[in-house]
């Protein structure tokens, strides 16, 4: 488990830039946090990191967005689904088969669909641009 402290949007999408560089394709990264903690600035991080260069939004009406180039980012924003029977609706399987990095906002709404190999990420607010990122943890929400 790592625990890192951010002060800004800026850190936190250069944490998650750091983090998701070497990310191995398939990897699943269950992200968990309040509204407006910056799961979503951590996503743009990541991309960056995984060297896409694409606008990166929050998928909350769409559920997901696709970033493609040399290595594959797909983004969820679960906020909107009641079960992961919702998930496997739209696909899930199919996502996974591909070997993209899939990145999971609000998790905690889908978490009977994962199998116990994902990487936990949790954005908790501690002030107004202070943010604490734990990244690995084994409890799940």
């Amino acid at each position: 488990m790592a625990v890192f402290h951010s002060k800004s949007e800026a850190e936190t999408e250069a944490i998650g830039a750091d983090f998701a560089r070497d990310l191995p394709g398939g990897t699943v990264v269950a992200m968990y946090g309040d509204l407006g903690a910056g799961k979503t600035a951590f996503v743009r991080g990541m991309a960056r990191g995984m060297g896409l260069d694409c606008r990166v939004s929050s998928p909350t009406f769409t559920i997901v967005n696709e970033y493609l180039g040399k290595r594959e980012l797909i983004h969820f924003d679960m906020y909107r689904l009641s079960s992961a029977d919702e998930l496997f609706d739209i696909g899930w399987e199919d996502y996974l088969a591909r070997g993209a990095v899939c990145a999971v906002e609000w998790s905690e709404n889908v978490s009977d669909a994962f199998f116990g190999d994902e990487i936990n990420v949790r954005i908790e607010k501690t002030g107004e641009n202070e943010r604490t990122i734990t990244i690995g943890e084994e409890e799940r929400c």
